[in-house]
């Protein structure tokens, strides 16, 4: 073949075996200018199957399968290719033995069936690298090349993400279409502006710590279902996540965190298919330009705005109610304690006195002894631990008012107090049922007066925790207006042990034509039985008790 075939034909190249002598050496041509590597790679686009770009077509006239084959050129080919070389789709199952070639930049084995990353330790000025579409099960064979700056290594094999080292100034990693399932050695890669890890097995990203001068990520095709770390990226500006598993944006918040990001895709995710999904992006994350790989109107941006106002109020009033409904919580149970500490006291007391008349000869010092240590203030085990629980405790409220709907509802004896307010006319004329609990009865009775003024309407009255524990209490419910409906708790009011205690309050507050009491419908019968059970006792209690007496009993029943 003469030089002008030579031009015609582009590049002339030579390749021998290393174990085969000089008459076997084999010729090859390439049929195009070798320069097949793009001016500039396409940002978030390193996954694309560069079929566009044809290489070199050299045709392999004979080769050995016990060692590597040997790449040679020129003189007159290294001058007009000296930095770069392209050997794609020559059906190569490893990397040939490149001697000669120290000035290579640009070396491109695309489209093969490479298996394993070797013989390239010695073009140690090699800046970049194309391995696309090979066999490669694992990232090897690099050390050396310190000065390479882009490494193309998608569809191949590889598993696991290592031995890069060395690489610390690389730009461009691209690992998209391989089988990697988790994002490490990679932190020390802090002049990395392009990873490219779409199409993998990757369940979560994390680890991106160090990569001080990312700017795209490319995480499409994966299995992600969260994300973090990505705060941490200064540089990061786009971001690609679309067809992943992310269901909430609270498992991407990290996200809203990130000041630089301006472009990011969650399309083919189960949150891109949720109604609040646009809204809820822009909301926590203002400073985006694109979304979905379309750009961000004003009248968006606006409207996620007032909603995000919208959205900040809600959750200000619902951890108002949070905080509220947690202040009602210990505040009722301060109160059942303090309810709880004065019960023990009375029961002490009433111990005490029932041992100081059974035993009339006990010394009075011990008698005296004795009854100081039934009061919790003072000094033994148990008492002493119910007095540090009350000084534990004394910073919450002893009391609680709350008004609910048409319900007022009165916690703690402090809680009667409250009726000497300024009501107001609409909320006080709401008011039909009024709960007391943990307040005793005896001290409830002494505001009955105020509460009908109070509350004209009010027509249900509940006792719970309130120590009814004789029938003759119920007779101070006669000074109220009306009453139509009566609940009495079991809990704390022994008075409901008694089998006639309905009949008795039907008896006595008959005037009220009681409509319920505890749920329970009142009917005729209801009332015909209270007046035979009580009403003899009635009579013969008014003919032998003075007028004076009666009256202060019946008040208003008259």
């Amino acid at each position: 073949m003469d030089c002008q075939d030579e031009v015609n034909c582009g590049l002339h190249l030579v390749i021998q075996t290393s174990s085969l002598p000089e008459k076997n050496k084999v010729e090859f041509k390439l049929n195009k200018d070798t320069s097949s590597f793009p001016g500039r790679l396409l940002q978030h686009d390193l996954e694309r199957n560069y079929s566009s770009r044809q290489g070199d077509h050299i045709n392999l006239v004979s080769s050995s399968l016990s060692s590597f084959p040997i790449l040679q050129r020129s003189s007159e080919e290294k001058i007009l290719y000296s930095d770069r070389l392209s050997l794609e789709r020559q059906k190569l199952t490893v990397c040939p033995i490149i001697n000669g070639e120290d000035h290579l930049r640009l070396l491109n084995f695309q489209h093969n069936f490479i298996t394993r990353i070797q013989n390239i330790s010695n073009l140690q000025k090699l800046i970049s690298l194309d391995l696309y579409d090979n066999q490669i099960e694992e990232i090897s064979g690099l050390s050396t090349l310190r000065c390479l700056r882009v490494l193309l290594l998608g569809k191949n094999r590889i598993k696991k993400i290592s031995n890069l080292e060395n690489l610390k100034s690389l730009d461009v990693l691209d690992l998209h279409g391989n089988q990697i399932t988790k994002i490490e050695n990679i932190n020390h890669l802090c002049e990395l502006r392009v990873l490219n890890l779409a199409r993998n097995f990757l369940s979560h990203v994390d680890n991106l710590n160090g990569l001080d001068s990312l700017t795209e990520l490319n995480l499409r095709h994966n299995q992600i279902t969260f994300v973090r770390d990505v705060d941490n990226l200064p540089c990061l500006q786009h971001l690609f996540l679309s067809f992943n598993n992310i269901s909430s944006f609270d498992s991407v918040s990290c996200l809203a965190d990130s000041s630089s990001l301006s472009d990011i895709t969650f399309d083919g995710n189960p949150i891109a298919q949720e109604s609040w999904y646009k809204h809820t992006v822009l909301q926590n994350m203002m400073q985006l330009r694109q979304l979905d790989m379309k750009r961000i109107t004003e009248e968006e941006r606006r409207m996620a705005s007032v909603l995000a106002k919208k959205e900040e109020e809600k959750k200000r009033e619902s951890h108002k109610q949070s905080l509220l409904k947690e202040k009602k919580r210990l505040t009722i149970n301060n109160v059942a304690r303090q309810w709880d500490l004065q019960q023990q006291r009375v029961a002490n007391i009433a111990t005490n006195e029932d041992r100081k008349d059974s035993d009339s000869a006990q010394d009075p010092c011990q008698i005296d002894g004795s009854t100081l240590s039934a009061f919790p203030e003072e000094t033994g085990p148990l008492d002493s631990g119910l007095n540090n629980a009350l000084q534990g405790l004394s910073v919450i409220d002893t009391y609680l008012v709350e008004v609910d709907g048409d319900t007022l509802s009165l916690y703690g004896s402090g809680a009667l107090e409250s009726l000497d307010r300024n009501w107001s006319v609409q909320t006080a004329g709401m008011i039909t049922t009024v709960s007391f609990t943990f307040i005793e009865f005896d001290e409830i009775v002494h505001v009955l007066p105020k509460l009908k003024i109070k509350f004209p309407n009010s027509l249900h009255l509940k006792f719970k925790e309130t120590n009814l524990v004789m029938l003759q209490q119920f007779n101070a419910l006669a000074q109220l207006r009306r009453v139509d409906q009566l609940t009495i708790d079991p809990q704390g009011n022994p008075v409901v042990n008694f089998t006639l205690w309905k009949y008795y309050v039907l008896f006595r507050l008959s005037h009220f034509s009681m409509q319920k009491i505890n749920g329970t419908e009142v009917t005729q019968n209801d009332m015909i039985m209270a007046e035979r059970l009580f009403g003899i006792l009635a009579h013969v209690a008014s003919s032998e008790l003075p007028q004076y007496r009666l009256i202060s009993i019946l008040g208003d029943a008259r």
